[in-house]
């Protein structure tokens, strides 16, 4: 009678370690938080002209960068369309295409905020350098259902190993001792 407890049990715990069929989609890697940045070999014409599209079309909110904002130097427009090329891609899809600005700018996990210039954050999960996700605030969690499309596969997460040893452990032991 135990052995057939043991094979009711074994299959409930091999069930669990197969828990991560969806880990939000990010394949066990934690959320990270990005950013959109000018590049530093960009000419300093192009990213003008980029600014100013990104802060009148675009739609990027450019108040801190205007005279008088926390982000304001006139002298570096690296950082002022580092800043402007963010807020545009934190508003705009969280795509490669809304960090691009004519392949002027890049998407970067090294904060770029300077001084009293703070630049808010997107979070997303990464996978492969692939992004996928939405757009949040700096603190915020992603969605709930961030990369729903991807839930049917299985995602090895970092504790899929630990367990499944574990549970074949006690298959095991329940089978020869059980």
């Amino acid at each position: 009678m135990p052995r057939k407890e043991s094979f009711v049990f074994s299959p409930l715990l091999i069930i669990i370690t197969l828990l991560p069929l969806c880990d939000g989609g990010s394949g066990g890697i934690p959320p990270q938080e990005l950013w959109c940045v000018a590049k530093n070999n960009a000419e300093d014409s192009a990213l003008q002209d980029a600014v100013n599209w990104a802060c009148g079309p675009g739609g990027a909110d450019c108040g801190p960068i205007q005279q008088g904002g926390s982000c304001y130097d006139a002298s570096n427009v690296l950082n002022t369309a580092s800043f402007a090329f963010n807020d545009y891609f934190r508003k705009h899809g969280f795509t490669d295409d809304s960090c691009n600005f004519n392949n002027n700018a890049a998407i970067t996990t090294l904060n770029p905020s300077h001084d009293n210039c703070k630049f808010p954050s997107s979070v997303a999960a990464v996978s492969n350098g692939s992004f996928s996700g939405s757009v949040t605030a700096a603190g915020l969690r992603p969605n709930d259902n961030m990369n729903e499309n991807e839930c049917s596969k299985v995602c090895w997460s970092w504790w899929f190993w630990p367990l499944s040893i574990i549970s074949h452990l006690l298959l095991t032991t329940g089978v020869v001792y059980g």
